[in-house]
């Protein structure tokens, strides 16, 4: 036999802790889409990536291959 160390929610406290739940569900799902929808557009319109430039440095100078 085994006793819960806090009594289980009872009456409006668990319609409450559900409807925060659910709000949390539909908060999480809403960011997922946000991020989602983000990371297409941007994936689209750098379709083509930079060339890497190499430089070399001098103490305090920087020299730019051509």
């Amino acid at each position: 036999m085994s006793t819960r160390a806090t009594p289980a929610p009872k009456g409006m406290r668990r319609v409450e802790r559900w409807l925060v739940g659910l709000a949390m569900a539909v908060v999480a799902y809403l960011l997922e889409r946000i991020v989602v929808r983000g990371l297409k557009k941007k994936g689209k319109v750098t379709g083509a990536a930079p060339e890497p430039t190499m430089l070399t440095s001098r103490g305090g100078q920087v020299d730019l291959p051509e």
